[in-house]
Parts: structure tokens; sequence; C-alpha cells
């Protein structure tokens, strides 16, 4: 009897975790993008058959089908680098996917408890979807990995429309898309056919997604002509390698800068070189050995060098440190810096802190990072100008945004992911980086201490890029645009109506109701 209860209650989730390990292979690592257009239909044809309890424990089914392999590279990170036991480590990896989980369960009993009309069906899930994202976009300082529209990135024709809507605009298509197939096959089951009003509401969702592909095709082949036209700097991004269990290790300090400065030489003649997050593994200026090395190496190259460090500042309170981002000129005097201020969970700070006391910030020999108060004030370079993200913040579009309208020509994104191990994490880190170029139709310049480093131009086509775990220098030319987007302009305005949109129904269901049960 016992074994028949248990095998009862969970054959309602099949369908669930169905759809979360499709949603999983549709993104960088299996990289079958496709399978993101009806990767939630057994989750939402089963939903139906469902009590709402049942659905939203369905909804957390697919969540955790989707996030725990998605993100699983956090434990084994914890583990080595935040010197952690494998069950705490295991424990934040549980809490991070259950809580990311928890909106694909709110997303699932929204599609059972708020009734409208079959033609409907589409919009409502996918309204619902893009509010949900926005919200985990920003929520508890926000933890945008994993955005349904991220899983497209190869995929040209369609995420052009991100210059209007975002990647959360690419989203919608796809629920909306899902949301289709789900009609057409209820349909089909019951043997019914819509009506009229229920027609045209699928059939305007049916012109929407086409509407995006008319426009990704003749949008795609403008902005290639553009590119064609548009004037370019001459860009290096060094990969030195560096070993993350050897990267703070004093005694590797000068075989760091050789490394850095072999590579880098190669590189000119050029507008631009680029090192990583933090590749200097020492606070450069007040460590005066080695930042003379740097310094005279600089003044070899003849050319402009953007470098990540660690930045010591006093205060009333001791020093405070800043993961930081210095443009240097060819006489290796400082031209401007950025501090990164968007910190990283698990790495520069840990969500639920009060939860996860044992959870130790894994960047102890840089030093416990503070948020930066520099803005989003491009660094120049010659006569060109760039806006950088550090590590994070390539997830949260509004630091791009503005960038870019502060003048900023190119992005040049640096980041750290050694901490990643051989997972298929850095090649999810890297995917984003399409998103940003597309959105705001500008060069993206990735450079990663041990890959992946690349260049994505605007129309999000990937010029080049490295593989991990190598050693290397990539010099291109990446074409500069100077225009503004919608998209850049206003941001996510049309996530924004979902959200609005989504909160609205919910609220006038709730006063249904309660004016149901008060007749």
């Amino acid at each position: 009897m016992q074994f028949k209860f248990t095998y009862g209650a969970f054959l309602p989730l099949v369908p669930a975790l169905a759809s979360g390990l499709l949603l999983f292979s549709a993104f960088p690592g299996p990289g079958l993008y496709p399978l993101a257009f009806f990767a939630l239909v057994p989750l939402w044809f089963s939903i139906d058959r469902l009590g709402s309890k049942q659905a939203f424990y369905a909804g957390i089914a697919t969540g955790i089908g989707f996030y725990l392999p998605l993100i699983y590279w956090i434990c084994p990170t914890l583990i080595k680098y935040g010197g952690i036991n494998p069950f705490a480590a295991l424990s934040c990896l549980v809490l991070l996917v259950f809580y990311l989980s928890v909106y694909m369960g709110v997303f699932a009993l929204a599609m059972k408890r708020i009734p409208v009309p079959q033609g409907l069906v589409p919009f409502w899930g996918a309204v619902a979807w893009t509010a949900l994202e926005y919200i985990r976009m920003y929520a508890l300082s926000g933890f945008p990995w994993g955005l349904l529209g991220y899983s497209q990135y190869p995929n040209l024709v369609l995420i052009q429309a991100a210059d209007t809507f975002g990647v959360l605009g690419i989203s919608f298509l796809l629920v909306l898309t899902n949301g289709l197939l789900v009609t057409a096959f209820g349909a089909v089951a019951q043997r019914t056919w819509p009506g009229k009003k229920n027609m045209a509401a699928l059939s305007l969702a049916m012109g929407l997604i086409c509407l995006a592909f008319v426009y990704g095709h003749f949008e795609l082949a403008n902005i290639r002509g553009e590119i064609k036209e548009s004037p370019s700097r001459k860009i290096a991004v060094i990969q030195a390698n560096i070993s993350q269990d050897r990267k703070w290790d004093k005694a590797f300090i000068n075989e760091t800068i050789d490394r850095y400065s072999r590579l880098s030489l190669r590189a000119v003649p050029c507008d631009l070189v680029v090192w990583p997050e933090t590749a200097l593994p020492f606070y450069y200026g007040m460590d005066p050995v080695p930042s003379c090395r740097v310094d005279t190496m600089v003044r070899k190259a003849g050319t402009f060098f953007l470098i990540g460090i660690p930045a010591a500042q006093p205060s009333d309170h001791g020093f405070l440190y800043y993961n930081r981002a210095c443009m240097l000129s060819p006489l290796a005097l400082p031209m401007g810096y950025y501090d990164k201020h968007h910190l990283v969970p698990f790495g520069e700070y840990v969500p639920f802190e009060d939860l996860l006391w044992f959870a130790e910030k894994l960047t102890a020999g840089a030093g416990d990072f503070s948020k930066g108060t520099t803005g989003p004030v491009p660094l120049k370079f010659g006569t060109g100008t760039t806006g950088v993200l550090i590590c994070f913040e390539i997830l949260f579009p509004d630091i791009s945004r503005d960038f870019v309208r502060n003048g900023a020509e190119v992005l040049t994104t640096m980041t750290n992911d050694a901490w990643f191990g051989r997972t298929q994490a850095a090649l999810q880190h890297f995917s984003i980086s399409v998103f940003r170029a597309v959105e705001n139709r500008r060069s993206v310049v990735r450079v990663a201490n041990t890959g992946i480093s690349g260049f994505v131009d605007p129309s999000g086509a990937i010029l080049e890029k490295t593989d991990i775990f190598t050693t290397c220098t990539l010099t291109r030319q990446v074409p500069v645009f100077s225009g503004t987007t919608l998209y850049t302009r206003h941001g996510d305005f049309a996530a924004k109506a979902c959200l609005v949109a989504f909160l609205l129904i919910i609220v006038i269901e709730l006063m249904r109701k309660k004016i149901r049960r008060f007749l």
C-alpha cells in the first residue's frame, strides 16, 4: 500500500520532470536550443489533470529538473574554493535550486488557478512567465542565470528582436509558442475546434511569432550591412590560463606578470589590450616592485591596456577593497577606472547569509570586496570608449544599457571563470554576452582568465572564441556602432507591462472569488 501511494503521488510529476530536462537540454552544454519551443508542453498539458497543490508541486519539479543540472557546478566550486564540506555545499545548491524552482511553481499555479479563454491561454502563459523572470532578475539582488531566452543565443534570426524587447522578449515568444502547442494538442485531444474569438487570439499569437522571425531576417541583413560600412577598433584579449590554485600564491606573482607580458607583446600593434578580472594578484600601485614591472611592459607595448586588479582604498574603518578595471595609457599612466558594483552570490557575498553562515566567501585571496561607486562611466582608450562589465554584471542588462547611453561604443566584459572547472558554466556565462551585443547593437569583447574569451559583433554573431584552459592571445577588428536601440533607451518596458498585467489579473481574480463567496 505504501508503494502504491508513493507511486501514485510521483506519477503526475513525471511530465513536469520531463519539461525540466528538456529546458536544460536547450541551454549551452547540451545545446539543443530548438527544444525550448516545446519544452514546457509536458508540464503545461499535465496541469489540467492536477489539483492546485499538485500543479504547484509539478512546477517545482520542473524547476528541479531544469536548475539542478544547469547550476550543479556551484557545489564543486564551493567545496574546492570555498573550503566548506560537501554537505554544506550541497545544502547551498539545494536551497538555491529550490528558490529558483518556486518561480516555476508559481507559473504552474497561475496556469491552473486563473481561468482565461482558450485563445488567450498562450498569452497568459507568456505574460506570467515573463513577469516571473523579471522579478527573478531583481529579487534578492537578482539571479537571472538561466532565463529562457538565453537558450536561443545561436538562433541569430529570432534574437534580433532583443534590440527592442531584450532577452525577456525572447522568453515571451518561446512560452507563447509552447502555449500554442498546448492549445493545439488540447483541441485535437478533445476534438473541439476553437470559436471565432479564440481563433482570432490564436492567430494573433502565431502572427507575433512569425513577425519576430520576419523582423529578425531583415534586421540581421541590415545590421550585417552596417557592420561592413562601420569603423572598427583593433582589440586584443589575453587569456593567460592561470590556475585558481596558484592565482593568489605570492610566489607565483613574477610568473603571472611574465606570462601576461609575453602574450600582450604578441598582440601589438593594436588599439587596446584587455586582461581578465583580477589578472594581477597584488595591489597595483601599492606594491611598487611588481607594479613597476607591469608599467615597463605597458610602455614597451606602446598601447592602451585595460587590466583587472584588486584595489584597496583607505577609509575611516580601515581599508575598503574593490574589484577594479583600470585603464592605462601607452605611458602606463592611469586614465580611469571602474569598480564593480554588482557582486557575485557565493563569491563576493553569500545569499541568505543568516541561514548560510557556514558558506565562506570564495574571494579570500583577493579580499572582501565592497560595492563600487564609480558608476557606468565608459573608459577612454585613444579616441575609443568602452563600458566595462566585471564577471556577474554581464547578466544584468541595465548595466550595459547605462554604459551605452553614456557613450560606450564597445562593451568589454572581464571575468575569471576558473572557479567552474570544466563544467558547462563557462559556456553558459559566455552565451549571455550575445544578448548584450544585440540589445544595444554593440560589439562585446570578452576576456576570461581560463576562458571562454572572444568577440561578439552587434548582430550577436560570435566572431571568434577560445577553448577553456588554453593559453592564448586573440586579436580582432571589432565593428563600432554609435546609435542607440529602443531597448537601450527604454529597457524592459514590455516585461514591466507583463508584470503589471500579471499582478493586476491575479488581484482581479482574487476579488472576484471574494465577491462570489459574499454573494
